[in-house]
């Protein structure tokens, strides 16, 4: 673009997180017929892909790059909000607008034709890590959660911990469960544990005997299965389809079933509520106890949510969540949610294995709830993993299910490609899981498992861009 006597150059200059000084150089030509949004979006990517910024520096805010260059703020933030799906721009809740770190690269266009593209092994700190179970835990506010710490540690330390969990934790909790997963459920009714695992370690030595039959999604948590056989029971794999858990025709003789309803996995289901209905009616009419994992059901996209088993039958249901997802596993905070009764035989059961969760963790995690951090951290969670499903779903489109909630979806393959286009991907850096390792019997979905949580965005887009030239590589194979 040729500037004329008509442009506007404006050099701003901000301190960056290392209180370094960035100059800006960014000019409008309103002669020029290029839009200006055009303009300002296409001058400040230059400048991220030449180097002129770099990664972790603030660009000024809308309103304030808007006044200096002469411009609507709409200009400037349609601009930044372009940037900011590309993945060249990073937000960070209360402190601006950054420069993304994408490594040196530009955000991902797409693969050159696998057969010809140049194969390489990258470094393990430099692979593209597509797996599912692990979430971004980079864009927390730290500013809240150091907060959270020091007001945590105004609190006495307690002599004899809580075996249900730290009174305030507990009343935080039932009410976001409340709010956020129509849970009717109080303070009285809740566990604090330090993870699904430790729940569902919990459950399994108060309530099962050895050879006791437990029922488990097929293809399902694989540490659930683990940790069920662990305590002597007997697995049953439990089928699933495309809207989870097959509820008609379930095996006979269950002590208790184990099941993901807000987001099956692996394959992305989401249990309709005529489902819900007829497991919560075969749970009343066999006795048998209904364990909900509700482990991503916080992230949900285009849908509207659906309530929580819990909601629908406390009676006959236990719902298991934790923080792990939401803001990081090392928090090692969740929460087991029961009728009272089933809640008081556990809590003994934790006294007796002498199972406690940190007092200090859960105080911080309370003020996490009670100052609304944890909720505007889901909010704008929700947003950056709508983007990265959306990068997901345009390059493997044809083939991914189970993508209106969580933090992975299921790319359903005839079985002899998945081996090949696993292999090539990891050939050039790309990690991906497949459903293979999720059964407990014989395989009966085949694909791949892509998780989109711990990747940037711009990660994601490459990552899936190589996986699909994979994949047009392999079916047109003969």
């Amino acid at each position: 673009m040729a500037w004329r006597n008509t442009s506007t150059f404006a050099v701003l200059r901000e301190t960056t997180l290392r209180e370094q000084q960035v100059d800006l150089p960014v000019a409008v030509d309103r002669s020029d017929a290029t839009p200006l949004v055009v303009q300002v979006g296409d001058q400040l990517r230059a400048a991220m892909r030449d180097g002129a910024l770099r990664a972790g520096e603030r660009l000024p805010s809308s309103r304030s790059l808007a006044g200096l260059l002469g411009v609507s703020r709409t200009v400037v933030t349609e601009a930044y909000q372009q940037l900011y799906a590309e993945g060249w721009l990073d937000g960070r809740h209360g402190s601006g607008t950054y420069v993304a770190d994408v490594h040196g690269d530009r955000p991902a266009e797409p693969a050159p034709d696998a057969g010809v593209a140049p194969s390489f092994h990258a470094p393990d700190p430099g692979l593209i890590d597509l797996r599912p179970g692990r979430p971004w835990v980079s864009a927390y506010d730290t500013a809240a959660w150091r907060r959270a710490w020091r007001a945590a540690g105004d609190l006495p330390m307690s002599a004899w911990p809580d075996l249900y969990g730290d009174p305030m934790l507990r009343e935080a909790l039932a009410d976001h469960l409340r709010r956020a997963r129509a849970v009717p459920a109080g303070p009285g009714n809740v566990l604090i544990t330090r993870g699904t695992g430790n729940g569902l370690d919990l459950l399994a030595a108060t309530l099962l005997k050895p050879g006791d039959r437990v029922g488990v999604e097929e293809p399902g948590y694989r540490s659930a299965r683990r940790i069920f056989a662990s305590r002597g029971a007997e697995i049953v794999p439990c089928p699933v389809d495309g809207d989870g858990l097959i509820v008609d025709d379930l095996p006979a003789g269950l002590r208790m079933i184990y099941t993901t309803p807000a987001h099956q996995f692996p394959t992305g289901g989401r249990l309709p509520i005529p489902r819900r209905e007829r497991l919560l009616a075969w749970a009343r009419a066999t006795g048998a106890l209904v364990v909900e994992d509700d482990y991503d059901a916080e992230f949900r996209y285009d849908v509207a949510p659906l309530p929580a088993l819990y909601g629908l039958g406390p009676e006959h249901v236990v719902l298991l969540g934790t923080l792990s997802k939401s803001l990081s596993p090392d928090v090692g905070v969740g929460w087991l949610v029961a009728g009272r009764p089933l809640l008081d035989r556990v809590a003994r059961t934790r006294k007796e294995l002498a199972d406690r969760t940190s007092g200090p963790v859960q105080r911080a995690v309370a003020v996490l709830l009670d100052r609304g951090d944890l909720d505007r951290h889901l909010r704008r969670m929700r947003l950056e993993y709508a983007r990265r499903r959306e990068a997901v779903v345009a390059a493997l489109g044809p083939w991914t299910k189970g993508d209106t909630a969580g933090l992975h979806v299921l790319a359903e393959l005839p079985e002899h490609v998945v081996p090949e286009v696993v292999a090539g991907a990891r050939e050039r850096g790309v990690l991906v899981d497949t459903t293979i390792r999720h059964h407990h019997g014989p395989p009966r979905v085949h694909g791949l498992v892509v998780g989109y949580g711990s990747a940037a965005l711009h990660d994601v887009r490459r990552g899936c861009g190589i996986v699909r030239t994979l994949l047009d590589h392999a079916l047109q194979e003969p």
